[in-house]
């Protein structure tokens, strides 16, 4: 069983995974705990799990873990300690969540589009993530504002 170290959320993590092509949402989730990035699909099409792999969105579903190593993992518990970050104020704003289930994805994506410097309906037109809730017209109103 290889071990490898993670930087996740400013910290390292060394575990010990099955396999280097492990999906690095099931080290984050099992192996180091941080259960606020969820399973939706398994197949890159919900979005659910997505999380920032050097700023930038990527689906931890179908993210093996051994590309992980030597970035900077942000999941949405180190996304900001106290929901400062401008996504999570305009969401709080806005009561965008419903169930919640895809919300740290949406979340996440949205903070991504944000770190490449996009704005308003520009990262509206990027969010490909599902919600089964259907608050997309709360989110499109929440993310118009940034």
């Amino acid at each position: 069983m290889p071990s490898l170290t993670l930087n996740v959320n400013g910290s390292d993590h060394t575990v010990d995974v099955n396999a280097p092509d492990m999906p690095l949402l099931w080290v984050l989730r099992d192996l180091i705990g941080l259960t606020g990035t969820k399973y939706g699909c398994g197949i890159e099409v919900c979005a659910a799990c997505t999380v920032l792999v050097n700023g930038q969105p990527e689906k931890s579903c179908v993210y093996d873990v051994s590309s992980a190593v030597g970035k900077q993992i942000t999941t949405i518990e180190g996304l900001s300690k106290d929901r400062s970050h401008p996504a999570q104020k305009a969401w709080i704003l806005h009561q965008v969540p419903q169930c919640g289930y895809c919300q740290s994805g949406m979340l996440m994506a949205t903070a991504g589009a944000l770190n490449a410097g996009h704005h308003g309906s520009e990262i509206v037109s990027e969010l490909s993530n599902l919600c089964v809730c259907g608050t997309y017209q709360r989110i499109k109103s929440a993310v118009a504002t940034l």
